[in-house]
């Protein structure tokens, strides 16, 4: 594939860098928050959880630039991270104030759903360390230029956690295109985060002032929406949108003709498609643009879904190995697709899938019992 530059790996540190939260997920298991009385504990964040697949899964070297309060909660979230393989060298630690008052680190609380009780989320992320983190509190260009990354990767959730952050954002990305790095944007769209500084009209401005340095957006159709303001026209037959016909093209052609109209930056543009029959039941698939050509990956109707947290973050990760390893979008769009559709399939926000169990999916492999 030709309509991108990577940076050789042998003159990296690192091969993905990822920018935002990482919070600590409180999971009820099979039960409800309400009345949990136990508690598994993860780690995740839209824009780790996509480092942090490519290391698991996919051997890629990864990072993540965040901030943590240093208490005992963020030293657990640390040695999560340690446990995903992604390395915690960049790391801002924060003074913890001792209740959190001025700092605190992240909680989430997510519980799964299943069949018609749809999954739950209940965040508790306010004045965290990372919503705090500010232009000039990362040296960026010791990161791009000393020690190198090939592919930076963050989102809208990390820049709509403050006022701030976006700003963060935008000094990141200019600086990582100044040294050659890539530059990955889920839009990720969170009307929660936007509501206490400014609501969609701030999310618009954010994003749309962002997207001008994003090599590679992924979004789904609402998402590009609400962000960018690049809604695809109503007034077709609804049978022609992409959440009522997946398989049609025609709506994300012309959400992408939009889309590199306004972002003639934009070199790869990515969506999942998903049609929720219950919360366990989900039928599933991608799609991407990329060398003036749209790829379409397998579609899964029927897919049976334990946790969908985290499913679109693992998509990411596979989507963006396929381009980065394989240098083809049609394969990337289908180890996207498929590590999307096993990380559904286990508890947490994160990967628990092998490389090799994402290319029998891929190669159209069965559920068979491995023995």
């Amino acid at each position: 594939m030709d309509a991108l530059s990577i940076r050789p790996a042998a003159d990296c540190r690192y091969d993905i860098v990822a920018l935002g939260e990482v919070m600590l997920r409180l999971d009820p298991g099979a039960g409800r928050i309400r009345t949990a009385r136990d508690f598994h504990v993860w780690e995740g964040g839209g824009e780790y959880n996509v480092a942090r697949g490519l290391r698991r899964c996919f051997g890629q070297r990864a990072a993540v630039v965040t901030a943590l309060a240093r208490n005992e909660i963020g030293l657990l979230l640390e040695d999560l991270i340690l446990q995903g393989g992604v390395e915690t060298d960049l790391i801002r630690w924060v003074d913890y104030d001792g209740i959190g008052r001025n700092v605190r680190n992240g909680l989430n609380f997510t519980e799964r759903g299943f069949g018609p009780r749809r999954a739950i989320g209940c965040s508790d992320r306010g004045h965290t360390a990372v919503a705090q983190l500010k232009p000039g509190d990362v040296d960026w260009v010791h990161l791009f230029r000393d020690l190198g990354v090939r592919w930076l990767h963050t989102g809208g959730i990390f820049a709509g956690l403050s006022e701030t952050t976006g700003e963060v954002v935008l000094e990141a990305t200019r600086a990582a295109h100044e040294y050659g790095t890539l530059v990955s944007y889920d839009l990720n769209y969170r009307p929660s985060l936007w509501k206490a500084f400014g609501g969609l009209e701030k999310c618009r401005a954010v994003n749309r002032e962002l997207a001008h340095h994003v090599d590679v957006m992924i979004g789904n159709e609402g998402h590009f929406a609400a962000c960018l303001g690049l809604e695809v026209d109503d007034t077709r037959d609804h049978a022609d949108r992409m959440d009522a016909d997946p398989m049609n093209a025609d709506p994300f052609r012309r959400m992408t003709e939009r889309a590199r109209a306004e972002f003639p930056n934009f070199k790869v543009i990515a969506t999942t498609l998903r049609t929720e029959h219950s919360a366990t039941i989900n039928d599933w698939g991608a799609r991407c643009y990329a060398d003036g050509r749209i790829h379409t990956a397998t579609y899964r109707p029927g897919l049976e879904i334990l946790d969908r947290v985290g499913g679109g973050d693992s998509f990411a990760s596979g989507f963006i190995y396929g381009l980065m390893a394989l240098g083809d979008a049609s394969r990337a769009v289908e180890y996207g697709a498929a590590h999307g559709a096993l990380a559904m399939t286990t508890p947490g926000d994160t990967t628990m899938a092998s490389l090799t169990e994402v290319e029998e999916l891929v190669a159209g492999g069965d559920a068979q019992a491995a023995r």
